[in-house]
């Protein structure tokens, strides 16, 4: 993985001048293209974890990159020279993350809207109306039922027995248990299509 090469060319302005010899390869100069070659390759893992830990991962490459490249914009002011790049790439890097939090936040505030100015849903009475007549209308029909066959059907309906626990509890039959909740069913059937 290479840095991007405007960023490094951006070094080279500041410390050599054209027709100027460029130093040996294995010698590293403090805020030549070398150096900033040396810290990428030594300090780019670790920034990438930093960064993956800290933000989406799909943007940690994306924030390791801005932040070489701030270094590398930093390095090439003419008569600046960065003491501690370790520290400043740092530095660099909890400056992108805190600002993509002020960012994210100021975002966030934008959309927002106040109580005040939002038409709230409030119920809708129609719905509730209808719902009450159903009710109404289904506790009617219970109640015409009579009270041996209502209190299977509720058992089995409301409280959740089985036929077995139901047919245990009043001594009858299973088909017995059966017959009630049939009569049930198609009593409340035609109620309710009857409206």
């Amino acid at each position: 993985m290479r840095l991007i090469p405007d960023a490094l060319k951006a070094l080279s302005p500041s410390r050599l001048a054209e027709g100027d010899p460029l130093p040996p390869e294995d010698r590293v100069v403090t805020g030549s293209i070398l150096a900033l070659e040396d810290l990428y390759h030594a300090q780019a893992p670790r920034l990438l974890r930093f960064f993956a830990r800290r933000a989406d991962r799909q943007d940690a490459n994306d924030l390791m990159q801005e932040s070489f490249a701030r270094l590398a914009d930093a390095g090439a002011v003419p008569g600046k020279s960065i003491e501690q790049p370790e520290a400043y790439l740092n530095g660099i890097a909890a400056n992108l993350l805190r600002n993509r939090a002020k960012s994210a936040l100021q975002r966030s505030l934008a959309r927002q809207v106040p109580v005040e100015e939002a038409s709230l849903a409030g119920p809708d009475m129609i719905a509730m109306l209808e719902a009450r007549d159903l009710l109404d209308r289904i506790q009617n029909a219970l109640m015409r039922l009579s009270p041996k066959t209502r209190d299977i059907f509720l058992a089995h309906r409301v409280d959740g027995f089985s036929y077995n626990d139901i047919a245990k509890r009043t001594g009858l039959s299973l088909k017995g248990v059966e017959w009630h909740m049939t009569k049930a069913i198609a009593h409340l059937d035609r109620v309710l299509r009857s409206r």
